[in-house]
C-alpha cells in the first residue's frame, strides 16, 4: 500500500467520464415523457417511462467534444471563481486580509473550536435560509490562512465551508432552490412542515462541527497527523510571522465587503441573481478595494491577474466535473437509472421506503448536481410513489433534500464542491477520506428523522386527496 499512488483528481475526473461513456452503451437508454411548468422548467411525468426505439451510441469523439461543452455548461462557475481569486488577490495587496486574520487569531487563536462552529453554524444558516453555495467561494483563502496560522491545516478550512453549506441544504427550512420547489411538485403547501426542519438543524449542525473539531484537534496537538501532509498549501511561501494592524483603510475594505455581501444576498433574494451578477458585484468590490487601498492600476491589474492563474487548475476540475452528467445525458440513460432506483421501493413497506429514497436521491445527485434539476426529475416519480407504499408526501421531500444537501458535499460532479477544494488545494481524494465518515453519520441521522416521521405520521395534515 505504500507504493501506491493516488491518481491526479483530474485524472480521475476522466476516469469517470470513460466510464459514463461505457455505461450509455451496455444501460438501456429511455426517457420519461416531460411537462413543462409554469416557470418553463421541464418536469417528468410518472408511469410514462419507455426505452427508445433507435439507441444511440457515443463514440470516442462525443466524449472529447463533451469536454469544451462541459466548460461552457459550467462557465457561470468557472468565471465566478476565477474573478474572486483575481479581487481577492487585490483584497490581499492592501494587507487587510492579513489585517483581518491576525485580529480573528487575537480573539479566537487559542480557542479554534469556537471559530469552526461559528463558521460551520453561519453557513449553514444562510444555505438554509437563501440556498448559498457558490458565494462561500471568497472565503476559502481567507479561511485557508486563519487556520495556517492557527496551526490546523486547509483541510479544516475547507471543512468548515462544506460542512456548513451541505447541511444547511439537507436540513434547510425553506431553501428556494430546493424545499420550495419540492414542495410545489409534490403539491403539499409551501413552507409547510418547517417546524421538523427547524427543530433537527441545530442537531445536525453539531453532528458536522463535532466531526471538524475532531480532526482538527488531532491535527493542533500533533501536525503529523494532518491528511494534508505533503500537500502544497496555495498560500505556501506567504508566511508572516507577525500580522499588521487592523487600521482605518483595512477597516473601510471591510465594510465595503460586508457591503458588497449585503447587496449579493439582496439580489439573489429579491431579484434572482447567480453566479453571474454575483461576478460583476465582486468585480466592482475589486475596483473599490483598490481605489481605498491606494493601489495603482498597473498594480491592481498586475494582482487580479495573478489571482486569476492560480486557479486556473480549479477551473479546469470544475469543467470537467460537469462533463461526467454531460456524456450520461447524451447517452440517454439518466431517465433509465432514475427508473430502475425506483421500482425495488413498491416492495417493502414505508419505513424502508423512506430511507429507500434517501438513498435513490443521494445515488441520483452524482448524475444530477443540480438541486432543482433533481427535483424536477425525481420528485414526480417519488410522490406517487410514496402515495402506494404509505409514504407522506411531506417526508418524500424530507429524504429528496437530505438526499441532495449532505451528497453536495463529497460528490466530484458537484462544481462547487470543486471549486472550494482546488481554492483551497485539496485534492479530492483526501477530501473523500476526509468528508465520507461525516457523509455516514449524516445519513444515519436522516435515516432516524425519516423513520420516526413516518411512524408519527408527518406530514399527513397536507397530504392532497388522491383522486
Amino acid at each position: 500500500m505504500g507504493n501506491l499512488k493516488v491518481p491526479h483528481t483530474l485524472i480521475l475526473l476522466l476516469g469517470m467520464m470513460v466510464v459514463a461513456l461505457f455505461a450509455t452503451w451496455v444501460v438501456p437508454q429511455g426517457f420519461f415523457e416531460t411537462s413543462t411548468t409554469e416557470s418553463g422548467r421541464q418536469m417528468v411525468v410518472a408511469g410514462t417511462y419507455a426505452q427508445v426505439a433507435d439507441k444511440t451510441y457515443l463514440t470516442p469523439w462525443d466524449l472529447l467534444t463533451s469536454i469544451p461543452r462541459a466548460f461552457a455548461a459550467a462557465q457561470d462557475v468557472i468565471f465566478f471563481v476565477l474573478i474572486v481569486g483575481g479581487v481577492l488577490a487585490i483584497a490581499r495587496a492592501t494587507g487587510t486580509v492579513d489585517a483581518l486574520i491576525g485580529r480573528l487569531l487575537e480573539k479566537h487563536g487559542t480557542k479554534p473550536q469556537r471559530l469552526i462552529f461559528m463558521v460551520v453554524f453561519c453557513f449553514a444558516l444562510a444555505s438554509s435560509a437563501i440556498g448559498t453555495a457558490g458565494e462561500y467561494i471568497p472565503f476559502v483563502l481567507i479561511l485557508v490562512g486563519l487556520c495556517k496560522a492557527m496551526r490546523l491545516d486547509a483541510m479544516t478550512a475547507v471543512g468548515m465551508i462544506v460542512a456548513g453549506y451541505g447541511i444547511g441544504y439537507g436540513v434547510s427550512a425553506f431553501n428556494p432552490f430546493t424545499v420550495l420547489i419540492a414542495q410545489q411538485i409534490a403539491e403539499v403547501p409551501q413552507y409547510s412542515g418547517v417546524w421538523l426542519r427547524f427543530a433537527i438543524f441545530i442537531p445536525f449542525v453539531l453532528i458536522g462541527f463535532h466531526h471538524v473539531w475532531s480532526y482538527s484537534k488531532k491535527v493542533y496537538e500533533d501536525p503529523s497527523k494532518s491528511m494534508m501532509i505533503g500537500v502544497p498549501c496555495p498560500l505556501e511561501g506567504q508566511e508572516k510571522p507577525s500580522y499588521p494592524q487592523l487600521n482605518k483603510r483595512h477597516q473601510m475594505i471591510l465594510g465595503s465587503f460586508i457591503f458588497t455581501l449585503v447587496i449579493a444576498i439582496w439580489g439573489i433574494s429579491t431579484k434572482g441573481w447567480y453566479l453571474t451578477q454575483l461576478g460583476g458585484v465582486f468585480i466592482a468590490w475589486g475596483a473599490v478595494v483598490a481605489v481605498l487601498g491606494k493601489l495603482s492600476a498597473d498594480e491592481t491589474a498586475n494582482r487580479f491577474i495573478e489571482g486569476v492563474s492560480d486557479l486556473v487548475t480549479t477551473a479546469i476540475l470544475i469543467g470537467v466535473a460537469r462533463g461526467i452528467a454531460l456524456v450520461l445525458e447524451d447517452g440517454q440513460i439518466l431517465h433509465t437509472l432514475v427508473h430502475a432506483m425506483s421500482l425495488p421501493l413498491s416492495y417493502v413497506g414505508a419505513e424502508v421506503s423512506a430511507v429507500g429514497m434517501l438513498i435513490i436521491q443521494t445515488l441520483l445527485n452524482t448524475f444530477i448536481p443540480s438541486g432543482s434539476g433533481q427535483a424536477y426529475v425525481t420528485m414526480p416519480l417519488m410522490a406517487p410513489l410514496g402515495d402506494l407504499v404509505g409514504v407522506p408526501r411531506q417526508v418524500a421531500v424530507l429524504a429528496y433534500q437530505f438526499g441532495d444537501g449532505f451528497s453536495n458535499m463529497i460528490i466530484p460532479t458537484n462544481a462547487v464542491l470543486m471549486g472550494i477544494l482546488g481554492m483551497a488545494g485539496v485534492p479530492y481524494t483526501h477530501w473523500f477520506r476526509f468528508c465520507l465518515p461525516l457523509m455516514l453519520k449524516l445519513m444515519a441521522a436522516a435515516s432516524t428523522v425519516l423513520v420516526l416521521a413516518v411512524i408519527f405520521g408527518y406530514g399527513l395534515d397536507v397530504q392532497p386527496v388522491i383522486k
